[in-house]
């Protein structure tokens, strides 16, 4: 719904709109918002609604607690769950100081900059999401278990798997919300799950997977459950993946698809802090499909990035190590750069490792680089990175290192 500020507010005349959610997120994607009546949205779009942003992790301290939203009309989209008298709306928001400056830790500014420098280089990336989640029953109070809602395995069918009417609901939900996902199914763990978005240009992606999350956490509380989208929810049992397919358009042939490869594999070590931002997503990495190595193969669900069968303009890559743990606006704006670096700089792709590498002899291991085995050891390694001091503001560093 690429509305204008006109015809937002001629929506929400007509439409009994009473809510309107600016919606933002903290610097490590944590959704937030604050509702406003729709009476003040006339307000917002002129001059921004203020917020005190020393509540927020690394948005300021009490010297300087002022922030303003200004709401976006283009990112409107209803929420279905809401009553029908006196709807409820939501819009992602740039986050400003009070003199109209850009706020350095707002991502998605971050992110809208990325796509710019993109742009001048006359390429496209284009970006869909495959987040998983696990779907857990709930105590006598509602407060979340680690008992999963079944025992089904990968792509198994009800009765097994009991959370296909929740897909189902969360599917119709963002469908109503104008959100077009295209494949659901159970996947591997038990009472895990996956649903699979179709591509989009990358800040519409980036909103789309930070809205996928509050769906989805919306609907399996209204069906008695509890979604949980953190990186290793249960030990031994495969952790949750977000897995992010990069498309360029147009398609500038297979000599620069594989410098931004290269440039991926090149960078990928020092933006893993952004891309695994957590201590629990280390206990995920070299388990269950989820990748340990800095490596790359046709197909292959062993390898950090996999490039499925297609051809033409529908050549894509897929990065296999990031969690949903990530900040999308994040994750996207350096996979961009990074694929900007290599083309820039003609990065040699190196050779394709095509073979298991969950099964691979020692020898074959060794001559791998590894990803960084901790959060600690991530950011370290972010913090010595040129490549990551040019792109990601160093107060935005200073926050994920002092986590």
């Amino acid at each position: 719904m690429n509305y204008s500020k006109d015809e937002v507010l001629q929506y929400v005349r007509e439409e009994d709109v009473k809510f309107i959610r600016l919606a933002f997120c903290d610097v490590f994607g944590k959704q937030k918002n604050i509702a406003i009546l729709s009476d003040e949205l006339p307000r917002a779009f002129e001059s921004g609604i203020s917020f005190d942003a020393s509540a927020i992790a690394g948005f300021g301290d009490k010297t300087h607690s002022d922030l303003f939203l200004h709401p976006e009309p283009g990112t409107l989209v209803p929420l279905p769950w809401r009553p029908e008298q006196g709807r409820v709306v939501q819009m992602f928001s740039e986050i400003t100081r009070p003199d109209g400056s850009p706020f350095l830790c707002d991502t998605r500014s971050l992110l809208k900059r990325a796509v710019a420098d993109a742009a001048a280089a006359g390429i496209e990336f284009t970006f869909g999401a495959e987040q998983e989640f696990y779907l857990f029953q709930v105590d006598e109070q509602g407060r979340p278990t680690k008992v999963p809602c079944d025992e089904a395995g990968y792509m198994d069918i009800a009765p097994e798997d009991r959370g296909e009417n929740v897909r189902r609901e969360i599917c119709l939900t963002l469908e109503q919300m104008g959100i077009r996902p295209e494949s659901s199914h159970h996947e591997e763990g038990p009472g895990q799950n996956e649903i699979d978005f179709r591509f989009a240009d990358a800040l519409l992606a980036a909103d789309q997977s930070l809205t996928f999350q509050r769906v989805v956490r919306t609907v399996a509380h209204r069906n008695g459950l509890a979604a949980d989208f953190s990186p290793k929810p249960l030990e031994n049992l495969p952790g949750n993946g977000f897995h992010i397919n990069m498309s360029l358009r147009p398609f500038p042939g297979e000599a620069a698809f594989s410098q931004v490869i290269a440039g991926i594999l090149k960078n990928v070590r020092a933006m893993t802090a952004f891309l695994n931002p957590s201590a629990d997503s280390y206990g995920r990495l070299g388990r269950n499909k989820a990748p340990n190595y800095i490596s790359w193969s046709a197909e292959n669900r062993s390898q950090l990035i996999r490039i499925p069968a297609a051809s033409g303009e529908y050549r894509r890559l897929e990065l296999r190590s990031p969690d949903p743990a990530a900040n999308p606006y994040l994750a996207f704006a350096l996979m961009i750069y990074a694929g900007l670096d290599g083309i820039q700089r003609r990065l040699p792709l190196c050779a394709s490792v095509d073979e298991n590498l969950y099964a691979a002899v020692p020898e074959v291991l060794a001559s791998l680089e590894k990803l960084p085995e901790s959060f600690e050891e991530a950011c370290l390694l972010a913090a010595s990175s040129e490549f990551i001091q040019s792109h990601i503001p160093a107060e935005i560093l200073a926050i994920y290192r002092g986590k």
